[in-house]
C-alpha cells in the first residue's frame, strides 16, 4: 500500500509526511551501537502516527 492509497484511521485524511527522530533505534544490549533512524508516516491532518519503520533493520543484528 503507498502512502497515497492511505485512510487515516483516525481523522479519515489522506495526506502524509514521512519524518525522522533524532535518537536512533539500537539492541538493548549494545548500548555502544549508533543502531538505525525511525521513519515515521503522520496524518497532516490530525498528526496521528500511521506507521513507524526502521530505515535500517540490519544495523540491529550488529
Amino acid at each position: 500500500m503507498t502512502t497515497s492509497d492511505r485512510k487515516c484511521n483516525i481523522c479519515g485524511g489522506s495526506s502524509f509526511v514521512q519524518a525522522i527522530d533524532f535518537v536512533n533505534l539500537r539492541p538493548v544490549d549494545k548500548k555502544m551501537t549508533l543502531g538505525t533512524e525511525k521513519i515515521y508516516t503522520v496524518c497532516l491532518a490530525c498528526g496521528e502516527v500511521v506507521s513507524i519503520k526502521v530505515k535500517n533493520p540490519e544495523k540491529l543484528m550488529k
